[in-house]
């Protein structure tokens, strides 16, 4: 009994020895802590995550304590461009592996869930011409399904609900409008969605896909755990989850498996008209860069099969999403300010070819998308929006590298390698050094600034990350949202009907709480 005694006091003390020189003589005690037991667990951000309160807590921390923050024993988060993103974003950590844990997609790491930076950089020399700027602004194939979403679907439908002064929720058509962007470029216009055209659809496919949200933080903050106790029969995500999954996955590769069929059609094979809808960029372009480095025969085609799904259910995903969040958050920006959609309204109309729609007729007529581009005002509203609502405002976690990394505008902090880090948009975005009055959406601060000033705006503005895994679809979602709001301002004000609970939840991709914002058009 002595022998255990003096056993467990031996173990006591070196507990307790060894968290006091973490704290007080390792490099966490120079770091500034975010919460006093930070020094020693990482059960306070943990909670934090799971009450949904991380985004803004992490921002408070930094407003309070600087541009670093130790989080946890071994977790740090940074708020700065010097010694912050540069040195981790475009260092190119590696990414921590909490991005596997939620985004594989059938049990396979795509582009944006790969934690190395040699598999990442692969699949992305794979995919990276295709979302281009110029590659989509010349893209006759993309021309021709602008086309076809603005002119037969996008906008008869509005014009309906136009005539009838009916109120609607344009966050949902806004979704609908642009997954049928999205999947009409990764998979042709054919097998892709037409959410547009069959509400009930579209709503079926959105209660899947939002209903998860809640369900995220056991299986990516606690992958060990969560697998733990759902093979003793304790679930800590509900079995429905599951099923909204499968049904999301299995309507992805039904899609790829569509696509398939046309590359290998008589007509896709031929490719002669370059602007035909139903070319599947996307899927095209990786099946056949991992043809050719993987082969064709049968033992690879599945594996092939599930690789692609698993990078197109992330494009898709992530494409429709981050733009409806910030097209919805746009809408109800402008719809506050009436002068201002009379203005961005005559400058969309001194395109040669606005996109109208009116007296009885639809003019087909398609500005260029690089004039459309170009418009200041246009730009300024969009790029506040992305700066104020980030869609994804949330902490991107990389992992410091095993020689470890000097952090902080003065190189006054070195962590060790093995460390979880991060930056966040939200407080990247919040700077009032540089972006003055922060909180408040202010497009003309785009406009009226000094070229020095703007450079420096554009070095903090992150809505798209930077570095060598900066979202590879950022030019695309740019696109679309352009065109969309072309197409809702040249034709309509929009007055608010209900915007009841319309505030950004604390998340990492962070849509509207109330998940709706209804509205009325107006033709101008």
């Amino acid at each position: 009994m002595t022998l255990l005694k003096l056993l467990l006091e031996g173990a006591t003390l070196l507990l307790v020895s060894r968290l006091i020189f973490n704290a007080f003589t390792s490099y966490r005690s120079k770091i500034p802590a975010a919460h006093w037991s930070a020094n020693f667990s990482s059960a306070w951000i943990l909670w934090i995550r799971y009450i949904f309160k991380e985004v803004s807590t992490i921002d408070q921390a930094h407003s309070k304590l600087g541009p670093v923050i130790r989080l946890a024993p071994h977790e740090v988060s940074v708020n700065c461009v010097k010694g912050g993103i540069l040195t981790v974003y475009a260092g190119g950590f590696d990414k921590h592996p909490w991005y596997a844990n939620l985004f594989d997609n059938f049990g396979i790491p795509n582009m944006f869930s790969t934690s190395a930076g040699k598999p990442h950089s692969e699949r992305k020399r794979m995919l990276s011409n295709i979302y281009s700027k110029s590659y989509i602004q010349n893209s006759g194939t993309m021309t021709s399904i602008t086309k076809i979403l603005l002119f037969d679907r996008l906008l008869p439908k509005l014009q309906s609900l136009s005539k009838a002064s009916q109120p609607f929720d344009i966050y949902a058509v806004i979704s609908a409008t642009t997954m049928d962007f999205v999947t009409a470029y990764l998979f042709g216009l054919s097998p892709s969605s037409n959410f547009l055209s069959d509400d009930e659809i579209r709503d079926k496919f959105l209660v899947n896909y939002t209903s998860r949200h809640s369900y995220n933080y056991f299986p990516q903050e606690l992958p060990g755990l969560t697998n733990t106790l759902k093979a003793i029969g304790v679930r800590l995500v509900p079995t429905w989850v599951d099923a909204a999954n499968e049904s999301i996955g299995s309507w992805t590769l039904r899609m790829c498996d569509d696509a398939d069929a046309f590359v290998n059609s008589e007509k896709g094979l031929k490719q002669k008209d370059a602007a035909d809808p139903d070319i599947p960029e996307t899927f095209r372009q990786l099946r056949t860069a991992m043809t050719k480095r993987d082969g064709n025969d049968n033992a690879v085609k599945e594996y092939q099969r599930l690789a692609i799904g698993s990078e197109m259910l992330d494009h898709l995903a992530a494409g429709f999403d981050t733009s409806g969040i910030t097209l919805a958050f746009y809408v109800h920006e402008l719809s506050k300010r009436p002068g201002l959609q009379r203005a961005l309204h005559k400058e969309l109309l001194t395109l040669e070819q606005p996109i109208l729609i009116g007296k009885g007729r639809t003019d087909h007529g398609l500005p260029s998308a690089k004039v459309l581009d170009a418009l200041p005002l246009l730009q300024a509203t969009l790029q506040e929006t992305l700066r104020l609502r980030s869609a994804i405002p949330g902490p991107q976690p990389r992992v410091t590298p095993t020689k470890g990394c000097t952090l902080g505008p003065d190189q006054e902090y070195f962590v060790p390698g093995g460390v979880r880090i991060s930056a966040q948009a939200h407080s990247l975005h919040r700077n009032p050094e540089v972006f003055d009055d922060p909180e408040t959406w202010r497009p003309e601060r785009w406009l009226e600034n000094s070229p020095e000033k703007l450079k420096d705006m554009n070095r903090w503005f992150w809505a798209f990350g930077s570095g060598g895994r900066m979202c590879v679809g950022s030019n695309l979602a740019l696109y679309q949202m352009k065109y969309i709001i072309a197409a809702l301002y040249s034709n309509w004000t929009i007055e608010i009907e209900d915007d009841e609970g319309f505030k950004q939840r604390d998340l990492y991709t962070a849509p509207p709480e109330s998940g709706k914002l209804i509205v009325k058009l107006h033709t101008v």
